[in-house]
């Protein structure tokens, strides 16, 4: 059978298989080496005038395809039955499988390249007042000698201040749930607590808690407190104990 075929379609022998299996309608798993060999050999006779270069190619898959069209058709022997799960087509079908991987993932790259032809990139404008800014703060410098080894200390310092409150006999008794408080209350008892005493201990104020909870529930109480103005925080040093000063009128 003629193939109208040109050859700068194909990139090279397994790109023409895989198009004969296509034209064919075959199952590349169960190839049809006779019919597949004949119509790549009338494509070959056709390639006479091409580059020898191209040509070498296209020769070698012949001979591949005529080795194993001549496996094939040769009558079972002895030997051969010992070996009969051993498809001659095996290795040419991995071939076809990988090469037809590789081209689709080519033609997926090839729509990329093309929907990222089409997009376009704002250049950063960042204002000026913005690029001058400056941290009033080192933060590097702040934390450089911070590790979670020393804040590990500070956490389990506080959570065994906490674990000593508990009475080794009575621990053991039933408990009654209480809700924990919320963070509204939180607030509203830290502002009593403010009001009378002008200066007080944040490492003092968070052992006075009942729970962990508590714990976490007043240090955003403190947050909340810094941030509309009632009070101001101050600490000497780096891991020293933190001081708060109220500013609410009594």
């Amino acid at each position: 059978m003629d193939l109208n075929v040109k050859l700068q379609v194909f990139e090279g022998p397994l790109d023409l298989l895989l198009h004969l299996l296509d034209k064919n309608k075959i199952d590349i798993y169960d190839i049809p080496i006779v019919e597949i060999t004949n119509q790549y050999m009338d494509y070959i006779r056709k390639m006479q005038e091409q580059d020898l270069n191209i040509m070498s190619e296209f020769m070698v898959m012949a001979a591949t395809l005529l080795d194993i069209k001549a496996k094939m058709l040769l009558p079972a022997t002895e030997s051969d039955d010992e070996n009969e799960d051993e498809d001659p087509r095996a290795e040419l079908v991995q071939q076809l499988l990988e090469y037809k991987m590789y081209k689709y993932i080519s033609g997926e790259l090839k729509d990329r390249q093309m929907d990222a032809s089409r997009v376009l990139y704002k250049m950063p404008t960042i204002p000026a007042e913005v690029a001058a800014y400056e941290e009033p703060i080192n933060l590097d410098e702040l934390v450089s000698d911070l590790t979670l080894q020393k804040l590990n200390e500070i956490f389990q310092s506080i959570v065994k201040k906490q674990v000593d409150k508990i009475d080794p006999i009575r621990s053991k008794f039933g408990k009654i749930q209480k809700e924990e408080i919320s963070l509204e209350e939180c607030m509203s008892s830290l502002e009593n607590y403010a009001k009378n005493h002008k200066n007080f201990s944040f490492r003092g104020l968070l052992e006075k808690a009942k729970s962990r909870m508590e714990v976490i529930v007043t240090f955003l109480a403190i947050l909340e407190l810094m941030k509309m103005g009632y009070i101001y925080i101050k600490q000497e040093a780096i891991f020293e104990d933190i001081y708060i000063t109220s500013q609410i009128a009594a």
